[in-house]
């Protein structure tokens, strides 16, 4: 199974969609929330490219985007593929 990682909030909307996304398909993931987490938020934009928002999602060390990328994956059936 793949490393799955993701920078979030408690209180983000589209963090919980990702992550229930994640769950119902039985992905274990690593979550690093920004807020709580020091240097997490600095750590998640140097990953990303400099983007700010919550959540970024990076499948086995690749940057994948956020929720609606991640769901845009799921829709096109290709996340299956870069979880398996």
């Amino acid at each position: 199974m793949a490393k799955v990682e993701m920078y979030t909030t408690q209180w983000c909307g589209y963090c919980a969609r990702a992550r229930a996304l994640l769950q119902r398909k039985g992905v274990e993931f690593a979550e690093y929330d920004v807020e709580e987490e020091a240097g997490k938020r600095e750590e998640a934009r140097a990953r990303s490219g400099g983007r700010t928002s919550v959540p970024q999602i990076f499948i086995d060390g690749k940057h994948i985007g956020g929720s609606d990328e991640m769901s845009a994956l799921e829709a096109a059936g290709k996340l299956d593929a870069m979880l398996a």
